[in-house]
């Protein structure tokens, strides 16, 4: 979390946090560029000087043309050779290092991110805004030091040179800079707002893009390739339209530019050619001014082509800066304190809860689960079983009251330690596309490869991975594609094995299994059970016949608790849920 307190969120404080430990390097990075922007207008000096001197040479005087062009081909072949060869030295050595400084700060940001992040974002839009603002990040510096601040030297160096030949020449500059810089700012911000709109048609295209690719087997089994074809016109046509007006505008500057470039040179011609007639320029001065000028309105032209990239580049990151950086919600507190977890005994204290924008939920929930106890949450689907584990595991804080573990409020302990102590087994488990024993090992870091094998044997997943061809160092696909539901949760159960975490909290955890399988590994789980706290949410009501004790949930209240026996007895929701089982499931509710 210190990560998180510590990343700006606008661009340019941004870059500099990752630019500020190099500081040194880029002040020298950008000398070296702002000093190669002045290697061109000594050398147009070193002209003039050679062209004045020529009358002398016809006299027999060659010797005069020697140090100036010495001091030419020095200045060529190696200051302006080193002073390039420095500024590559410095980008090569450098720039890979910032951008995966970049990234691997933004990656643990996202890994940070609260529950909702998530819920609201799809994963390929988030990791592509990763790599984009990164990627712009570094066009944007090399913008800036290699081509603007490069621009500047070079304009200055005009001013001062123009001005000793004639200072009616560093007016003309002085007056032309002035208006083409308002031009081209007054512009440019219409371009921004023009380049932002762009980068957020393309990053809505990119989601939409990962979106379909996610679910390839839901768009063939409903024969909806024609459906998503035309559905995405919609989203390329955005981006078409946008990137169209984008560049309509930047022709426009970049045509009234080309003018203003023009009109500055022809200015400086003509009054070239005023003031050597009445003797006050040389040929040198001509040769001088008119190169400056020439090479000026060249540079110019350049940056100016580049203002578009960093337009664009700059469009990107705010984009990506603002679907990235959204500060949670729920953050370790600045005393939080690792979490000791001896009992795992779990007290909810008057807890309040809502989701944004939602009704209440919670409405001042009390209930205590002593250590070690195993206790199954059953419930309508809504009705609050899988937000009140969530609260347990803190993706979301209580609006009022508070939660405890072995009388810890978990708000008082870091997110790291309070998880570490909590073993999960969703419904739905998502693997990495790595290797099954990667996927495993994922629960204990530290374990052996002989401790993730004997998880593996107890989760019944053994088994199927020892007929594999690769075994064990086999992929298993995005998610876990290439394995099927059953497969996938053993793997999940294996995992939870082998963390062996005080708190466990199963959600479904064998409804992919058939009947054979899901009979062989509950004894696998009891004995997991043992001297754990254990939440068991089901919708099989069955499974819940040996816990200690059943909480009902309806409407995110508890309206009943106790043994199956005791709950049958009272002839409630229980009862009801029980005895109007199908197959051994509970019903969707009635809607009256």
């Amino acid at each position: 979390m210190e990560n998180k307190k510590m990343l700006p969120g606008t661009l340019f404080p941004f870059a500099w946090h990752f630019l500020k430990p190099y500081k040194v390097t880029v002040f020298i990075f950008i000398f070296l560029a702002m000093s190669a922007g002045c290697w061109g207008p000594f050398n147009s000096i070193l002209v003039k000087q050679i062209i004045n001197l020529l009358p002398q040479v016809q006299q027999g005087g060659v010797s005069v043309l020697v140090l100036p062009a010495v001091l030419m081909v020095l200045n060529f072949i190696v200051f302006d050779n080193i002073t390039w060869r420095l500024v590559g030295y410095i980008n090569y050595k450098y720039e890979g290092v910032i951008k995966n400084k970049i990234i691997k700060a933004m990656w643990g940001h996202v890994l940070s991110e609260y529950h909702q992040f998530f819920q609201d974002n799809l994963s390929g839009r988030i990791s592509s805004q990763i790599t984009i603002l990164a990627d712009n990040v570094e066009l944007i510096l090399h913008r800036i030091s290699l081509d603007f601040m490069r621009g500047l030297s070079l304009l200055f160096i005009s001013f001062v040179v123009s001005f000793y030949v004639n200072p009616i020449f560093c007016y003309i500059l002085i007056a032309w800079f002035i208006c083409f810089s308002f031009f081209s700012i007054w512009m440019s911000s219409r371009l921004i707002v023009l380049s932002d709109k762009w980068a957020e048609c393309e990053s809505t295209l990119s989601g939409q893009l990962v979106d379909s690719i996610a679910n390839h087997s839901s768009v063939r089994i409903f024969s909806r390739k024609s459906f998503e074809l035309a559905r995405m016109d919609q989203f390329f046509n955005a981006v078409a339209r946008a990137f169209s007006r984008k560049e309509g505008l930047s022709v426009i500057l970049n045509s009234v530019q080309g003018g203003m470039i023009a009109i500055m040179i022809g200015f400086s011609l003509y009054f070239l050619i005023y003031f050597y007639g009445l003797g006050r320029v040389t040929v040198g001065d001509f040769a001088l001014i008119l190169e400056l000028t020439m090479g000026l309105g060249y540079m110019m032209w350049y940056t100016m082509t580049r203002v578009d990239e960093f337009n664009q580049a700059y469009g990107k990151c705010k984009q990506s800066l603002s679907i990235l950086m959204h500060y949670p919600e729920i953050q370790d507190n600045a005393e939080a304190k690792p979490l000791q977890c001896t009992k795992g005994e779990i007290i909810f204290r008057d807890v309040k809860f809502h989701y944004r924008g939602a009704e209440p939920l919670f409405q001042n929930k009390s209930v205590t689960i002593p250590g070690g106890q195993k206790v199954g949450l059953v419930g309508y689907s809504g009705s609050g079983k899988s937000t009140f584990v969530n609260l347990i595991l803190r993706f979301y804080d209580v609006t009022g009251g508070s939660i405890l573990i072995d009388e810890q409020d978990i708000r008082d302990v870091t997110q790291e330690s309070l998880r570490r102590h909590i073993a999960m087994i969703p419904q739905d488990p998502s693997l990495f596309h790595r290797s099954l024993m990667d996927n495993i090992h994922y629960g204990r870091a530290e374990a052996t490869e002989e401790e993730v094998i004997q998880a593996s044997k107890k989760a019944h997943v053994h088994e199927f991975i020892s007929q594999l061809p690769h075994g064990y160092d086999a992929l298993v696909g995005e998610r876990g594609i290439k394995l099927s539901g059953g497969q996938r949760q053993r793997i999940a159960i294996a995992r939870a094995i082998l963390k062996n975490a005080p708190i466990l909290i199963l959600d479904e955890a064998t409804s992919w299994l058939d009947s054979i399988t899901e009979a062989s590994i509950q004894e696998s789980l009891w004995g997991l059970m043992q001297g754990k706290t254990t939440l068991v949410i089901a919708h099989r009501l069955s499974t819940l016949l040996h816990m200690d004790r059943i909480i009902v949930f309806d409407r995110g209240k508890i309206v009943e608790e106790g043994a199956h026996a005791e709950l049958l007895a009272k002839k409630g929701l229980y009862r009801t849920l029980w005895e109007a089982q199908v197959g051994g499931f509970l019903p969707e509710r009635k809607v009256l």
